[in-house]
């Protein structure tokens, strides 16, 4: 079998309030030419279909307009989709029997039977080749809490030991089930040890103290085991065969020269032969200007010598962040950095402020949990702007500041 693991899609995000229906829409349109030109039989979708629990109108209608389009052009194609923490997953699961007479298995609670058991045959999906045989088990895990797990009675943290224990049963079930030369495949959405984030697009998921997983929680006879939550394509644990695909969209600038991607998994037998990445397209580019943070004069230079196609759509016109040092504070740096860009194809997505290093005395100390419950906004207002120009807050800013303060209280009341 031919198998494509994709996850972490997070349908009607925005990037700093700019709308990526359309970079979707081209991912979609792609992932789907992808399948039908390599072949596909089975696409694993390791959660985080949408980027929040109550997803808008428009970020479904793509799902569902994906799945109907996969279903005609590729009427053998399975498809498996888990929740990720970002997910309802009440809501993925809503049109779950409608989605399965058309081949696609939806899994987004854990669900206890009468005895408080987990129902583990909810978990686990029978894949088939064309002729309708069996050729692997899929243990579908969505995302995991604290009460979905099974209690297990030993030391360490119960939370960990219980979705190794939940992901043990699983196995055990789909070792009972399968026939010789059939594999056994693992969906998991979760923070696996040494797993690498990427900066500022990523939600920390923390329960019970816990962050990361220990790949050993996959027992070896797991032929691939496909991860989501992480966007950044990775191994774990230096393993071919456990792997998170990344995102397919940059989630932030962060990632700007990242390439995003989607895995190409060959089964042969019970064994995953052969794992290939394959590169998505960027539909719309992201630019850093400059490169690296520079004097205000350097960067508005840069801006103005910016040269861009005139002929973009402006749905194509590149996201930009303009990243400065500075000195002090400067009032007028937005109005500064729109007159530089001012009639170029491009979107200002960011002004990111850098001030010049202070020494250590002009630093703010460090607080405790304590202390900051203590402090109030106009305190936390000065040591902020100590802390981000070196210099106390002037008295015009402190004004607007409790200006804004007391405007906001009268809201509220």
């Amino acid at each position: 079998m031919r198998l494509l693991h994709t996850s972490d899609w997070h349908l009607g995000q925005t990037l700093h309030n700019y709308d990526r229906t359309y970079e979707h829409q081209c991912f979609l349109d792609w992932l789907l030419d992808t399948i039908v030109a390599e072949d596909v039989d089975a696409l694993l979708i390791a959660g985080d279909i949408f980027d929040n629990t109550n997803p808008s109108s428009a970020a479904q209608r793509q799902l569902y307009g994906f799945l109907q389009r996969a279903k005609a052009r590729t009427p053998h194609l399975q498809i498996v989709v888990i929740a990720g923490n970002h997910d309802s997953p009440g809501r993925l699961e809503a049109p779950g029997p409608l989605l399965e007479a058309h081949g696609t298995v939806v899994i987004g609670n854990v669900v206890r039977a009468s005895d408080g058991a987990v129902d583990l045959e909810r978990l686990l999906v029978p894949l088939r080749d064309r002729s309708g045989e069996i050729k692997a088990w899929c243990l579908g895990i969505p995302f995991l809490r604290p009460g979905d797990v099974p209690r297990v009675e030993v030391e360490g943290d119960a939370y960990l030991n219980g979705i190794a224990e939940l992901y043990r049963q699983a196995f055990e079930l789909a070792r009972s089930r399968r026939a010789e030369g059939q594999a056994i495949l693992a969906m998991g959405h979760c923070h696996m040890v040494d797993g690498q984030s990427s900066n500022d697009s990523e939600r920390r998921i923390v329960i019970g103290g816990t962050e990361a997983l220990p790949a050993s929680m996959f027992a070896p006879e797991i032929a691939y085991a496909a991860l989501g939550h992480l966007h950044l394509a990775q191994r774990v644990g230096k393993k071919e065969h456990l792997r998170y695909c990344g995102s397919p969209l940059p989630m932030s600038f962060a990632e700007v020269a990242y390439h995003h991607q989607v895995l190409r998994i060959d089964l042969e037998g019970a064994v995953a032969k052969e794992v290939t990445p394959i590169h998505v397209p960027r539909a719309v580019e992201l630019l850093r200007v400059p490169a690296k943070p520079a004097p205000l004069p350097e960067v508005l230079a840069a801006l103005e010598a910016l040269e861009l196609d005139p002929e973009l759509p402006p749905a194509c016109h590149p996201y930009l962040e303009v990243r400065v040092l500075l000195d002090g504070p400067e009032p007028g740096l937005r109005a500064q950095v729109e007159a530089a860009i001012a009639g170029k194809p491009v979107r200002l997505a960011k002004i990111e402020p850098t001030r010049k290093s202070v020494g250590p005395a002009q630093a703010a100390d460090a607080l405790t949990l304590d202390q900051l419950a203590e402090l109030k906004p106009d305190d936390i207002f000065r040591r902020l702007w100590q802390q981000r120009f070196g210099e106390d807050a002037p008295d015009e800013q402190l004004s607007a500041f409790a200006e804004l303060m007391l405007s906001d209280d009268k809201e509220g009341a």
